[in-house]
């Protein structure tokens, strides 16, 4: 609810799948909801997401048809000017990438994972995006700037050779500029694996303990 009221019918319902997707990550606060207001006002699309993100960033996510986001996607980028950090306009996006963006998240369960970390959002969507329409992989997780100091980073499960190629896809997709890391791991601890699949937070953690780990009594 917002002041009492529903929210309006461009903040929809996360469920639902669109062609196409706008991400703007804004330097300025104030831009970056002047560069909001005039998407939103230029083309009948959906606010999925808008707000603010470590570190002191706007990030702005919308969807819809391929034509109503190349227009918002250009008012966006017109406003936002030289206060833009990164931007994405991905038309036939992948209905993972759209999920998991939006919190949606899947067990870990395959051969090999792969972590990509980056410090754009737009960047890593962008990666996740080609990772998964060219590999046979999941989008286990993503996460995005908050809590994170302003990075970002991407879970992709499946199949050893699949993750490798996805991984290298997503090294050569994402500028230098923005990538961190990535790693793959194969035969994924199972210990370890039932950690990341109740999220990745250290505070929310469940605590696990391995069978035959020495334990020592107190007092």
């Amino acid at each position: 609810m917002l002041a009492g009221r529903p929210f309006p019918d461009r903040l929809v319902n996360l469920g639902t799948t669109y062609p196409a997707i706008a991400v703007l990550e804004i330097d300025s606060i104030a831009t970056g909801i002047s560069a909001a207001d005039a998407m939103v006002k230029k083309a009948p699309i959906a606010v999925l997401k808008a707000g603010t993100v470590h570190p002191g960033h706007f990030l702005i996510l919308v969807a819809g048809s391929v034509a109503a986001v190349e227009e918002a996607h250009k008012a966006g980028l017109e406003r936002a000017g030289s206060w833009l950090s990164d931007q994405i306009l991905l038309p036939d996006v992948h209905p993972q990438v759209i999920g998991a963006a939006l919190g949606a998240r899947r067990g870990l369960s395959a051969e090999a994972l792969a972590v990509v970390e980056c410090r754009s959002v737009p960047s890593l969507l962008r990666a996740a995006d080609a990772a998964i329409k060219a590999t046979e992989i999941s989008i286990s997780r993503i996460r995005l700037a908050d809590d994170l100091g302003g990075q970002a980073f991407l879970l992709l499960d499946g199949l050893l050779a699949d993750v490798e190629a996805a991984d290298e896809l997503c090294r050569e997709i994402i500028p230098q500029q923005f990538l961190l890391q990535t790693t793959v791991i194969p035969r994924l601890d199972t210990t370890l694996q039932s950690l990341l699949n109740e999220g990745t937070h250290f505070a929310a953690c469940a605590h696990f303990q391995l069978e035959g780990a020495e334990i020592h009594a107190a007092g």
